[in-house]
């Protein structure tokens, strides 16, 4: 037997192709997931049971069957939430089902999936999910390029703290300060099919009135699980050809080998490069590397990778430069993703040592400042700003010499600079976007959200009689009684207050959510429960609840995420009398 979900949209898609090819309309639909929620609307968590989910639908089922009302209204907006409920529990009470909703919603129920068995486990139709969002993502990157790039720009400030002429810096009001480097990279990847990808690469260079650039076309194909292999042909200062291929050799270990060969003005020069990495173990992986060619080097490196920081060694020994450079990097666990990091370098021509961090900014940009003070180089800042694929470096070169006051202001003046740009620029730039998605987003929803009131006056009205007699039921045995519950944009609870508008009356909902003098909500967002829905989009909600117990008054307030199970000693309130 076949498991059958099918839906007008899917059936318009074809008849014919693969099952993946099925899978590829509904799933790159870009349309808004719908924001039901079959567990908040059963008022059941995650982990409920078969007899949990069967208990929550009787329960609605004596509220909005349509045998239970008797006028004609009443009966159709009855019949259409039954028919709510009783699909939510048909998702729900079906394991295969279920899975797929667990792991895409509603979306992945409007799939024609009419090759997947029965027999199947969750488990089994989840490993199928998976290949076929890896097939997806595939067919997505035959469908655009992928640019990169890079802009570094040198800037030479050592004549602020170190003059080229000092007879000369009296009579000068300010120092020289120049750009000295400049280059530019930029790389667009090209995938021709599921397996083959072209590349097209080049660069600028420029330093000191004197340049040069290169430019690189490759074609990349994967041969396998295991491996792919790369042709490479460039100019620049001569043309060159290369090769290259990549092969997992066991389980944690793969090699890479890449082969070039250079024309120059005395002719050519061949090149080889051999990378071997093995995992040691969870975190830490070892790489050896052997060069020859023009700078032949062999070296090895340690890089040990954990949440909280990151670590990597390197010792390398080659002509004609040997060293050792070890960096050390500190995850903060917040939400701007920070990081700290400390670097050490010595070899062959002096040694360095540098410290900075960096942060991230937006959605989709890092910012980062990195002081570096070594022999020869002497004091250099540099600063990094990531954006989406783009990387933009500034290196300032502060003094020839290790100055303390140049070391001192090139840690200090970038961190007072970030704080002034974050306070008088970002901050408020970021405000402001804020707000005005919140407010494309409240009027793209707008429909939805006047349907869902509708739906929710009739669900309440549908409720009054169930209501009634659950009220009457608890106060004969002083049991449960939701005096009143306020849900949406609530205001600090001091003051009981809360913005116009944004919240709404739902003592009838959770009243009728009442059984054996309890009530019992899940960790699901409260605008799913029936009777409910959202009164302030995008924005932070939470629950207010004031009940009796025992003839005893009480206040709860939960956020909307939070599940909330009262009785409860909260807040209690004094009898007036």
């Amino acid at each position: 037997m076949a498991f059958r979900v099918v839906s007008a949209r899917a059936r318009g898609a074809g008849q014919h192709g693969s099952f993946g090819s099925k899978m590829a309309a509904p799933m790159e639909d870009e349309d808004p997931v719908n924001s039901d929620d079959f567990y908040s609307l059963l008022n059941c968590p995650r982990t409920a049971s078969q007899d949990e989910l069967k208990a929550a639908y009787r329960r609605l089922c004596m509220v909005y069957h349509p045998d239970k009302h008797r006028e004609e209204e009443d009966k159709q907006i009855a019949e259409k939430l039954f028919n709510q409920v009783h699909r939510a529990y048909e998702v729900l009470s079906d394991p295969q089902q279920r899975t797929i909703y667990d792991i895409y919603g509603k979306k992945g129920l409007d799939v024609e999936w009419d090759v997947v068995p029965r027999t199947r486990t969750p488990q089994e139709i989840r490993e199928e999910y998976e290949r076929l969002q890896k097939e997806r993502e595939e067919r997505r990157l035959q469908q655009r390029a992928n640019p990169k790039g890079t802009i570094s720009v040198k800037v030479d400030a050592t004549d602020v703290f170190d003059p080229y002429d000092a007879y000369e810096e009296e009579e000068r009001r300010f120092p020289r300060v120049e750009i000295s480097q400049m280059s530019i990279s930029q790389s667009v990847d090209m995938p021709l099919t599921s397996k083959d990808t072209a590349a097209l690469s080049g660069s600028l260079q420029s330093q000191n009135g004197m340049g040069g650039g290169t430019v690189n076309c490759s074609l990349r194909r994967i041969t396998s699980d295991q491996g792919w292999a790369e042709f490479e042909v460039g100019a620049g200062e001569g043309l060159f050809w290369g090769l290259k291929g990549y092969r997992v050799i066991s389980k944690g270990c793969w090699g890479q080998v890449s082969g070039v060969l250079q024309s120059t003005p005395r002719g050519f020069r061949p090149g080889l490069n051999t990378v071997v990495c093995r995992q040691l173990d969870k975190n830490t992986a070892g790489y050896l590397v052997w060069r020859w060619g023009m700078a032949s080097s062999i070296s090895t490196q340690v890089v040990r990778t954990t949440p909280a920081s990151s670590f990597s060694a390197t010792v390398q020994l080659g002509i004609p430069v040997c060293y050792l450079f070890a960096t050390y990097t500190y995850k903060l666990q917040d939400e701007d993703e920070s990081n700290f990091k400390v670097a050490a370098k010595a070899g062959t021509f002096g040694a360095m040592v540098e410290y900075g961090g960096e942060k991230k900014i937006s959605t989709h940009s890092r910012l980062g400042a990195f002081v570096s003070v070594g022999v020869p180089t002497g004091v250099m800042v540099k600063v990094k700003l990531n954006r989406a694929n783009q990387t933009y470096l500034f290196p300032i070169h502060l003094c020839h010499e290790i100055a303390p006051n140049a070391v001192f202001y090139g840690s200090v003046v970038p961190v007072l600079v970030y704080f002034a740009l974050k306070k008088l620029v970002m901050d408020p730039f970021l405000r402001r976007q804020k707000e005005e998605d919140l407010e494309k987003k409240k009027e793209s929803s707008m429909k939805e959200t006047l349907e869902k009131k509708r739906e929710a006056e009739s669900a309440v009205r549908l409720m009054q009689a169930t209501v009634q007699r659950i009220v009457e039921a608890e106060e004969a045995k002083q049991g449960l009684v939701i005096l009143s519950a306020w849900y949406g944009k609530l205001v600090a609870s001091e003051n009981r207050g809360a913005e116009p508008g944004k919240v709404i009356d739902v003592t009838v909902p959770l009243q009728c959510q009442v059984k054996d003098s309890k009530l019992i909500l899940t960790e699901t967002s409260k605008a799913g429960l029936p009777g409910f829905y959202d009164p302030a989009v995008g924005e932070e909600k939470s629950l207010r609840v004031v009940y009796k117990f025992h003839s005893v008054m009480h206040e709860v307030t939960v956020e909307d995420d939070q599940p909330l199970r009262i009785p409860k000693q909260s807040h209690r309130i004094p009898d007036p009398s």
